[in-house]
């Protein structure tokens, strides 16, 4: 008999491991995503990406605003399920929750867990200055991402690297390591390893306020952030009134290390220059109010930019 699972998703994020369980053909017998949210312009509900691919894939969805309600507690016991795969729910899973299926409730993390515990383990490893990442399949207890591992799986991050490029990377890992252990631990041949919580680091929610860059910052420093919070919510400079979007930075060295942290030193094809607390930052790719991404090496002659350049030489 085929093992009887629940999967519990919301992002991108979730879909690989969801596909991975249907390609192993494990017995989905219901899907558990947030509410509907209203979109950002239009106001409509919009569907989260694993709702469309169960839907799209004849699985039943439901949408519960929270695990604690007894209804919905009961309903979770009705499916007899072997175990409950979580994988960026986003909603708390209660002690009453995590003992309903036989084999309980097992996670996949997208960090080497006690490393980065949180909601942005894959943003916070980045902006930290990690050189690997990777991610973990954990037996969930009523602590935040505190439970036994049963594996992990590492990859390096390369100077490149952006928290969207790696989302994509560790979300295919998740699922490999998922299915690689799942038949383990479903058949109890798998023993999950106490995680040591002295050595646990905390990966708090993205804000906006990050956004804004601190200038006063080595450049080495603002060129992670920049990368840590590309897609979202993507680091800002703020000049004249106006805010600019930076895509894509990279830390040199400051050619005046006498000049103020901010002055900007040059605007040319390599990119925008601004000084930092120690080295520069030069700005490759941006986004000006109303407009799309640009690399500067597109508008650097003419155009807003230029004239805000003119304003702070």
């Amino acid at each position: 008999m085929k093992p009887r699972l629940i999967f519990a998703g919301t992002p991108d994020f979730s879909v690989p491991s969801l596909r991975a369980l249907l390609d192993a053909d494990y017995n989905i017998v219901a899907v558990y995503t947030q509410p509907d949210r209203p979109a950002k312009r239009g106001q409509q509900l919009q569907f989260s990406a694993i709702k469309h691919f169960a839907l799209d894939h004849a699985l039943t969805v439901y949408q519960p605003k929270s695990l604690r309600d007894l209804e919905v507690q009961t309903q979770l016991r009705g499916f007899n399920a072997d175990a409950l795969i979580v994988v960026a729910y986003g909603l708390l899973l209660p002690e009453a929750v995590l003992a309903i299926p036989k084999h309980g409730c097992i996670n996949v993390h997208g960090s080497l867990l006690p490393q980065w515990r949180g909601a942005a383990p894959i943003q916070r490893s980045l902006e930290a200055g990690n050189i690997d990442t990777g991610v973990t399949i954990m037996q969930m207890d009523k602590g935040l991402d505190t439970g036994a591992i049963y594996a992990t799986r590492s990859l390096p991050i390369l100077s490149t690297d952006t928290s969207g490029s790696l989302f994509v990377k560790l979300a295919e890992l998740g699922a490999d390591a998922l299915t690689e252990t799942l038949p383990a631990i479903l058949a109890g041949q798998l023993n999950a390893i106490p995680q040591d919580h002295a050595l646990s680091t905390h990966a708090a929610k993205l804000s906006k306020a990050e956004a804004e860059l601190n200038w006063t910052l080595d450049a080495i420093v603002l060129e992670r952030q920049i990368r840590a919070f590309n897609p979202w919510p993507i680091a800002t400079l703020n000049v004249n009134q106006q805010t600019i979007k930076i895509w894509q930075a990279t830390a040199v060295d400051n050619p005046l290390p006498t000049a103020a942290p901010g002055t900007w030193l040059r605007l040319d094809l390599h990119g925008l220059l601004i000084a930092c607390g120690v080295g520069a930052l030069l700005i490759t790719e941006v986004q000006l109010a109303n407009q799309k991404r640009q690399a500067i090496s597109a508008i650097f002659r003419s155009g807003p930019l230029a004239e805000l350049f003119k304003s702070q030489s």
